[in-house]
């Protein structure tokens, strides 16, 4: 498929604002309950939606920010089919979840986005990292434990276990340490012993 630039930069363009979507906040609004801007680490992100305001807010909230992530690349894989241009258009999904135009280029932490992305261009290796992220919830009882591991280990599977190309291999390479970045306050929480574990409102 031969792409132009105006296709190119539409599709970077148009994922990126889709990714701003602040699912987080329209499900609190939806479901009447706080702001989680206002509350706990004052993201807008699933964790934080859950503990502030909820089951039925975090799962909206799930859905939403998952959704918009494995919708843009599976259709980016689907129909743009040039490797770097659909690797760039994923990550431009996440990078709107995180820098939301329509909150002042503030947003999420980019875990549920970007997980489900890379389910979009990779199904069993976004189903990989989505199974470790759960698992090392379970296991350390901190989402942002979860979170954590399952990027370190995301570069490791995509080269080693799934073989997929070196610039595939620089894709997780560049979502990891994004969304390792965007935990950095977690990290100093994890090891001062201070992180909050994992809790949900009971609304």
């Amino acid at each position: 498929m031969d792409l132009n630039w105006l296709q190119i930069i539409l599709s970077l363009i148009g994922a990126y604002l889709i990714g701003s979507i602040p699912f987080g906040l329209l499900a609190a609004k939806l479901c009447h309950t706080q702001d989680p801007r206002t509350t706990g680490s004052g993201n807008i992100g699933f964790t934080n939606v859950l503990r502030a305001s909820g089951k039925k807010a975090g799962i909206i909230t799930l859905i939403g920010d998952a959704g918009k992530g494995f919708l843009v690349a599976w259709l980016a894989q689907r129909y743009l089919q040039v490797e770097l241009v659909v690797l760039f258009t994923a990550a431009a999904v996440v990078l709107g979840h995180i820098f939301s135009i329509f909150l002042k280029f503030q947003g999420g932490k980019g875990v549920a986005t970007a997980l489900a992305a890379i389910g979009g261009l990779h199904l069993g290796l976004g189903l990989t990292m989505t199974a470790v992220w759960l698992l090392a919830v379970w296991g350390f009882g901190y989402s942002s434990g979860g979170a954590i591991t399952a990027f370190l280990t995301l570069p490791l599977f995509t080269y080693f276990v799934f073989s997929q190309s070196f610039f595939f291999l620089l894709f997780s390479l560049g979502i990891s340490f994004l969304v390792i970045f965007r935990h950095k306050d977690n990290i100093s929480r994890l090891l001062s012993g201070t992180e909050g574990k994992l809790t949900i409102h009971s609304s």
